[in-house]
């Protein structure tokens, strides 16, 4: 017999009645998850621990959690059709132009809105706990001054929403009514809270994902929410020590499989292919971070051997290499204002760095030339 994720509840949208889907409460039951789903479980809590412990290959955990919270931000946000790239971001963050064509706020907010939630979590006198209002101040974060700041920032929607088709009569998914998204949150959070939780963290943080995206409580972001609770709940439950992990990449690649499993949660009560392929998606993403750790770590410490023994070397140029990890592309002016030194001293440094092919310039302008860590960019793009 198979199983009932939820009811349905005719409603009235855009003239016409549509029947819009209403979740159960977490877990699954009648029957309960079939623990022959949750096999690879140990694989990819095994990948998450072998990748926690290798985040002391590099001198500043900080300069992994840079590359890796960005790709998140770029593919999470790719996702949901933004085209910003990664030099759009590095752009951007260096204080340059960037072209008002790319959609580069999306990421930029992006970032933003976790960061908030990172610093939330962690602060344990005075910090928010992963609850609905957390979610909705990174909702307001994520979708200010971007193209979704008329469509309710902050705030749960008030009005029937869908996913896919032109209107709600031929969508794909229509979500449960407004006037319930208020309590299935409520569900929702008490669940992430269960003080003796009887399914391990990684299988509940897919089953709270895909109730997430099934409520879809907001009119826009609810995809990039959902997977910012990911990437919240890994950390927050200690899966991780730092956010190491860019799941949203594993995610991207599998897309369409991705949301025919969500989808198949509510039409035939499959729960058990979307835990697996969750765990899944986690191993393969932990074990692509492992890989690119190796290589940040070996191209970082390949090039502060150049650095160190360069003849022309200073301090100045040492201190400049250090920040290249969490400051790939840059100009002199951004250069010297980190540094806190004299656009003559910034050039200096640059210039060792540039004799022993640390790093490039990009154009020829003195004054605005932009320099780039190539290499270090390039792991970032692959």
């Amino acid at each position: 017999m198979p199983r009932t994720t939820g009811t349905y509840m005719t409603t009235a949208t855009g003239g016409e009645a549509v029947r819009a889907f209403v979740p159960n409460p977490l877990p699954p039951a009648a029957p309960p998850l079939d623990p022959a789903s949750c096999s690879g479980n140990a694989a990819a809590e095994q990948a998450l621990g072998r990748l926690s412990a290798m985040s002391g290959l590099v001198a500043s955990a900080e300069w992994l959690i840079y590359s890796s919270i960005r790709k998140e931000a770029l593919l999470t946000s790719q996702m949901e059709g933004t085209q910003a790239t990664l030099t759009d971001l590095l752009d951007e963050e260096s204080g340059m132009d960037v072209a008002s064509t790319t959609d580069v706020s999306d990421v930029t907010n992006y970032l933003r809105a976790f960061e908030y939630v990172r610093n939330q979590l962690n602060d344990k006198q005075g910090g928010l706990p992963l609850s609905t209002r957390l979610l909705c101040e990174a909702h307001a974060i994520l979708l200010n001054s971007v193209r979704g700041e008329q469509k309710l920032p902050g705030e749960i929607r008030r009005s029937q929403n869908w996913i896919g088709g032109t209107r709600p009569g031929n969508a794909v998914h229509v979500p449960p009514p407004h006037i319930e998204v208020g309590r299935l949150l409520g569900e929702m959070e008490r669940y992430i809270h269960e003080p003796a939780p009887a399914l391990p963290p990684l299988v509940r943080i897919a089953l709270i994902h895909a109730q997430f995206e099934t409520i879809h409580p907001f009119l826009d972001g609810n995809g990039r929410i959902g997977r910012l609770l990911i990437a919240a709940l890994l950390e927050d439950w200690k899966l991780l020590p730092e956010p190491l992990l860019y799941v949203s990449g594993q995610l991207k690649t599998h897309q369409a499989e991705y949301y025919r499993l969500l989808s198949a949660i509510r039409t035939e009560g499959d729960w058990e292919s979307w835990v697996r392929f969750f765990l899944d998606c986690t191993t393969e993403a932990a074990e692509n971070a492992q890989r690119s750790i190796i290589d940040i770590a070996s191209l970082i410490a390949a090039d502060r051997k150049k650095v160190m023994a360069a003849k022309d070397g200073t301090v100045q140029a040492i201190r400049l290499f250090e920040m290249l990890p969490t400051m790939p592309r840059f100009t002199t002016t951004f250069a010297a204002e980190k540094l806190d030194v004299t656009f003559p001293t910034a050039s200096t440094a640059i210039k060792v760095l540039q004799n022993v092919d640390v790093l490039t310039g990009s154009t020829e302008q003195k004054r605005n030339q932009q320099f780039n860590y190539k290499g270090y960019i390039e792991l970032l793009q692959r």
